[in-house]
């Protein structure tokens, strides 16, 4: 009887002996976690401000910091580890297992964090063009490592999924540093054509919104069936461009009227036979 005795209160205190070890190094891991993460937050707005305050550009930045933020949290978690008592090399592993399940399933996302590599490198656009992809027409806000943010004209935030970009036709109205606004008129046969197109360009002239340079234009685009088209060529910067495309057009009618300019009507000529 004794000797069960001895046993069974041996296996006692080696079980508490171990669980109480055991909760030790859980207690340390909860710990070093939780400062772990006060420490990496800190590490992270130093570095934004470090970016803010650096040449990086800014396209590169939100990855770059999403980036390193990943990089100093699986360090942690790691560290965590190899405190709570798991082996360093059985939990890298597990790791590494958990990733390639993880990338199985998020198959696509994985494809879009490609597609995010890919505009960095390639730099087809950065953050401030306005471009137009996806049937979205807008100024680049962020680009991150899933998606590009966009600002498009009635404020709204397109989020489009770095994929879909690099899938489709992308169109980038910043590359060169100005628009061209095709603005399309007409006066009727028999007006004096010079002087519409002096009137035109006076107006283009006098626009602050026009620029100078490259100069701007009017020219004959077509003789129609009720009318000689015109058409004036102003170019804008990116963030002008609506202003000219409404307001311009615009006072290139008033200026017109006011001149004695009417609109081409449909004409139909009736010749009677006695």
């Amino acid at each position: 009887m004794d000797t069960i005795t001895n046993a069974l209160s041996g296996f006692y205190n080696t079980i508490a002996e171990g669980i109480g070890d055991w909760g030790l190094k859980l207690v340390g891991g909860i710990v070093a976690l939780i400062i772990g993460l006060w420490i990496i937050k800190i590490i992270m707005k130093a570095i934004s401000k470090a970016f803010d305050r650096s040449k990086v550009d800014v396209t590169l930045k939100p990855f770059l910091v999403t980036l390193v933020g990943f990089l100093l949290k699986a360090i942690l978690f790691i560290s965590v580890a190899g405190i709570v008592g798991i082996d360093t090399a059985t939990f890298a592993a597990l790791l590494a297992g958990v990733g390639i399940a993880i990338g199985a399933a998020f198959n696509g996302s994985l494809g879009h964090l490609a597609s995010g590599v890919m505009l960095l490198i390639f730099r087809p656009f950065k953050v401030g063009d306005l471009i137009e992809v996806n049937g979205e027409l807008g100024f680049v806000k962020e680009i991150s490592v899933f998606v590009t943010i966009m600002e498009t004209f009635q404020n709204k935030t397109a989020i489009i999924p770095n994929g879909t970009i690099t899938a489709n036709k992308i169109v980038n109205y910043s590359s060169i540093g100005n628009l061209r606004v095709d603005m399309p008129f007409g006066i009727k046969y028999g007006t004096d054509i010079e002087k519409a197109k002096s009137i035109v360009s006076d107006v283009l002239s006098n626009d602050s919104n026009v620029l100078k340079d490259p100069a701007p234009r009017v020219a004959v685009n077509n003789l129609g069936e009720n009318g000689v088209e015109l058409l004036a060529l102003p170019y804008s910067s990116c963030e002008a461009y609506w202003d000219v495309y409404w307001d311009t057009r615009q006072k290139i009618v008033e200026a017109l009227g006011k001149a004695g300019y009417e609109a081409p009507l449909p004409q139909r000529l009736i010749t009677t036979t006695n």
